[in-house]
Protein backbone atom coordinates (compact mmCIF):
# COMPACT_ATOMS: atom_id res chain seq x y z
CA UNK A 1 0.00 0.00 0.00
CA UNK A 2 1.19 3.56 -0.74
CA UNK A 3 1.63 6.31 1.81
CA UNK A 4 -1.46 8.12 3.03
CA UNK A 5 -2.34 11.11 0.87
CA UNK A 6 -4.78 12.80 3.24
CA UNK A 7 -5.06 13.47 6.95
CA UNK A 8 -8.00 14.32 9.13
CA UNK A 9 -7.42 15.91 12.53
CA UNK A 10 -9.66 17.13 15.32
CA UNK A 11 -8.90 19.38 18.25
CA UNK A 12 -10.41 20.44 21.55
CA UNK A 13 -9.27 23.58 23.39
CA UNK A 14 -10.30 25.02 26.73
CA UNK A 15 -9.01 28.54 27.35
CA UNK A 16 -9.51 31.08 30.13
CA UNK A 17 -10.13 33.79 27.50
CA UNK A 18 -10.63 33.84 23.72
CA UNK A 19 -7.78 36.18 22.82
CA UNK A 20 -8.08 37.52 19.24
CA UNK A 21 -5.12 39.77 18.46
CA UNK A 22 -5.04 40.96 22.04
CA UNK A 23 -8.79 41.60 22.27
CA UNK A 24 -11.08 39.32 24.27
CA UNK A 25 -13.96 37.83 22.27
CA UNK A 26 -15.47 36.29 25.42
CA UNK A 27 -15.52 39.32 27.76
CA UNK A 28 -12.47 37.76 29.53
CA UNK A 29 -14.51 34.62 30.29
CA UNK A 30 -13.49 31.04 29.35
CA UNK A 31 -14.06 29.55 25.91
CA UNK A 32 -14.47 26.00 24.64
CA UNK A 33 -13.31 25.52 21.06
CA UNK A 34 -13.73 22.45 18.84
CA UNK A 35 -12.00 22.13 15.49
CA UNK A 36 -11.84 19.75 12.53
CA UNK A 37 -9.32 19.91 9.67
CA UNK A 38 -8.74 17.92 6.47
CA UNK A 39 -5.32 18.08 4.77
CA UNK A 40 -4.44 16.75 1.32
CA UNK A 41 -0.75 16.01 1.91
CA UNK A 42 0.04 15.53 -1.77
CA UNK A 43 -1.50 18.80 -3.01
CA UNK A 44 -1.00 20.87 0.14
CA UNK A 45 -4.66 21.87 0.22
CA UNK A 46 -6.57 22.03 3.51
CA UNK A 47 -10.09 22.73 4.71
CA UNK A 48 -11.12 23.26 8.31
CA UNK A 49 -13.51 24.75 10.78
CA UNK A 50 -13.54 25.77 14.43
CA UNK A 51 -16.54 26.57 16.61
CA UNK A 52 -16.27 28.63 19.80
CA UNK A 53 -18.45 30.47 22.25
CA UNK A 54 -18.06 34.28 22.19
CA UNK A 55 -19.55 37.22 24.06
CA UNK A 56 -19.63 40.60 22.31
CA UNK A 57 -22.45 42.60 20.80
CA UNK A 58 -25.29 40.11 20.37
CA UNK A 59 -23.00 37.28 19.24
CA UNK A 60 -22.73 34.11 21.31
CA UNK A 61 -21.31 31.55 18.85
CA UNK A 62 -18.54 31.82 16.26
CA UNK A 63 -17.78 29.44 13.39
CA UNK A 64 -14.47 30.07 11.62
CA UNK A 65 -14.22 28.26 8.27
CA UNK A 66 -10.83 28.21 6.53
CA UNK A 67 -9.29 26.83 3.36
CA UNK A 68 -5.94 27.28 1.70
CA UNK A 69 -2.68 25.81 0.49
CA UNK A 70 0.46 25.16 2.55
CA UNK A 71 3.85 23.67 1.70
CA UNK A 72 7.48 23.60 2.80
CA UNK A 73 10.63 23.79 0.68
CA UNK A 74 13.60 21.44 0.97
CA UNK A 75 15.48 24.05 3.03
CA UNK A 76 12.69 24.31 5.60
CA UNK A 77 10.94 27.50 4.42
CA UNK A 78 7.21 27.08 4.90
CA UNK A 79 4.43 29.08 3.29
CA UNK A 80 0.66 29.22 3.66
CA UNK A 81 -2.02 31.16 1.79
CA UNK A 82 -5.74 30.98 2.30
CA UNK A 83 -9.02 32.48 3.43
CA UNK A 84 -11.05 32.33 6.63
CA UNK A 85 -14.69 33.28 7.04
CA UNK A 86 -15.91 34.26 10.51
CA UNK A 87 -19.63 33.50 10.90
CA UNK A 88 -21.72 34.29 13.97
CA UNK A 89 -25.21 33.55 15.22
CA UNK A 90 -25.82 37.26 14.59
CA UNK A 91 -25.11 37.73 10.87
CA UNK A 92 -24.21 41.41 11.25
CA UNK A 93 -20.77 40.38 12.55
CA UNK A 94 -19.85 38.02 9.67
CA UNK A 95 -16.73 38.85 7.65
CA UNK A 96 -14.12 37.19 5.41
CA UNK A 97 -10.34 37.50 5.64
CA UNK A 98 -7.48 36.41 3.40
CA UNK A 99 -3.99 35.67 4.66
CA UNK A 100 -0.50 34.60 3.72
CA UNK A 101 2.19 33.32 6.07
CA UNK A 102 5.84 32.30 5.99
CA UNK A 103 7.76 30.27 8.54
CA UNK A 104 11.36 29.24 9.06
CA UNK A 105 12.92 27.51 12.03
CA UNK A 106 11.41 29.13 15.16
CA UNK A 107 9.81 32.13 13.41
CA UNK A 108 6.46 32.64 11.69
CA UNK A 109 5.17 35.83 10.03
CA UNK A 110 1.57 36.29 8.87
CA UNK A 111 -0.25 39.05 6.98
CA UNK A 112 -4.06 39.15 7.02
CA UNK A 113 -6.48 41.44 5.19
CA UNK A 114 -10.24 41.97 5.29
CA UNK A 115 -12.20 44.33 3.09
CA UNK A 116 -15.19 44.32 5.45
CA UNK A 117 -13.82 43.79 8.96
CA UNK A 118 -16.52 42.95 11.55
CA UNK A 119 -19.20 43.06 8.83
CA UNK A 120 -22.28 45.24 9.30
CA UNK A 121 -21.48 45.74 12.99
CA UNK A 122 -19.05 48.46 11.87
CA UNK A 123 -20.21 51.40 9.74
CA UNK A 124 -19.16 51.20 6.10
CA UNK A 125 -16.78 48.62 4.73
CA UNK A 126 -13.79 48.82 7.05
CA UNK A 127 -10.55 47.59 5.52
CA UNK A 128 -8.25 45.95 8.06
CA UNK A 129 -4.66 44.73 7.93
CA UNK A 130 -2.94 42.63 10.56
CA UNK A 131 0.74 41.73 10.55
CA UNK A 132 2.00 39.33 13.20
CA UNK A 133 5.27 37.63 14.10
CA UNK A 134 5.39 34.61 16.40
CA UNK A 135 8.17 32.49 17.80
CA UNK A 136 8.39 29.30 19.84
CA UNK A 137 11.85 28.53 21.23
CA UNK A 138 12.90 25.29 22.97
CA UNK A 139 14.15 25.49 26.55
CA UNK A 140 16.46 23.17 28.52
CA UNK A 141 13.32 21.66 30.05
CA UNK A 142 11.96 18.74 28.05
CA UNK A 143 8.84 19.58 26.01
CA UNK A 144 8.76 23.18 27.34
CA UNK A 145 8.97 26.11 24.89
CA UNK A 146 9.06 29.86 25.38
CA UNK A 147 6.58 31.76 23.20
CA UNK A 148 6.38 35.37 22.03
CA UNK A 149 4.00 37.28 19.78
CA UNK A 150 3.94 40.77 18.26
CA UNK A 151 1.10 42.03 16.09
CA UNK A 152 -0.02 45.24 14.43
CA UNK A 153 -3.62 45.96 13.34
CA UNK A 154 -4.56 48.95 11.17
CA UNK A 155 -8.00 50.01 9.94
CA UNK A 156 -9.32 52.31 7.20
CA UNK A 157 -11.91 53.97 9.43
CA UNK A 158 -13.66 54.12 12.82
CA UNK A 159 -11.45 51.67 14.73
CA UNK A 160 -8.18 52.69 16.33
CA UNK A 161 -4.92 51.22 15.06
CA UNK A 162 -3.04 49.30 17.72
CA UNK A 163 -0.24 46.89 18.57
CA UNK A 164 -0.68 43.68 20.56
CA UNK A 165 1.94 41.48 22.17
CA UNK A 166 2.23 38.36 24.30
CA UNK A 167 4.92 36.35 26.08
CA UNK A 168 4.54 32.96 27.69
CA UNK A 169 5.42 29.29 27.76
CA UNK A 170 3.89 26.09 26.42
CA UNK A 171 4.28 22.48 27.55
CA UNK A 172 3.84 20.05 24.66
CA UNK A 173 3.05 16.38 25.09
CA UNK A 174 1.97 13.86 22.47
CA UNK A 175 -1.75 14.55 22.80
CA UNK A 176 -1.89 17.50 25.19
CA UNK A 177 -0.65 21.11 25.22
CA UNK A 178 -0.77 23.39 28.24
CA UNK A 179 0.11 27.09 27.90
CA UNK A 180 0.18 30.28 29.91
CA UNK A 181 0.84 33.73 28.45
CA UNK A 182 0.57 37.41 29.29
CA UNK A 183 -1.37 39.40 26.67
CA UNK A 184 -1.59 43.18 26.28
CA UNK A 185 -2.24 45.90 23.70
CA UNK A 186 -1.64 49.61 23.17
CA UNK A 187 -5.40 50.31 23.18
CA UNK A 188 -6.71 52.57 25.98
CA UNK A 189 -8.41 51.03 29.00
CA UNK A 190 -12.18 50.99 28.43
CA UNK A 191 -12.88 49.69 31.96
CA UNK A 192 -15.11 46.95 30.54
CA UNK A 193 -14.76 43.19 30.04
CA UNK A 194 -16.55 43.13 26.66
CA UNK A 195 -13.89 43.32 23.93
CA UNK A 196 -11.32 44.02 26.64
CA UNK A 197 -7.83 44.76 25.32
CA UNK A 198 -6.10 45.21 28.67
CA UNK A 199 -3.17 43.23 30.03
CA UNK A 200 -4.14 39.81 31.40
CA UNK A 201 -3.00 36.22 31.81
CA UNK A 202 -4.46 33.63 29.45
CA UNK A 203 -4.21 29.91 30.22
CA UNK A 204 -5.26 27.15 27.86
CA UNK A 205 -5.24 23.37 27.61
CA UNK A 206 -5.72 21.66 24.28
CA UNK A 207 -5.60 18.25 22.67
CA UNK A 208 -5.58 17.07 19.06
CA UNK A 209 -5.80 13.72 17.31
CA UNK A 210 -4.91 12.88 13.70
CA UNK A 211 -5.97 9.85 11.69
Amino acid sequence: MGAAQAELSSGLLLTSDYDFRGVSKTATDPALQIGLKHIDERQGWYLGGTVSNVDFGHAQVELALSSGFAAETDVGLGWDAGMVYYAYDQNENNFPEIYTAFSYDYLKAKLSYSGDFAGQAVAGHTKAFNLSVDTEIPTPLKSVYMTAHLGRSEFSQTQQDYTDFAVGAIYRLQYLNVSVKYVDTTLPDQHADVLSAQGRLVVFMGTSISW
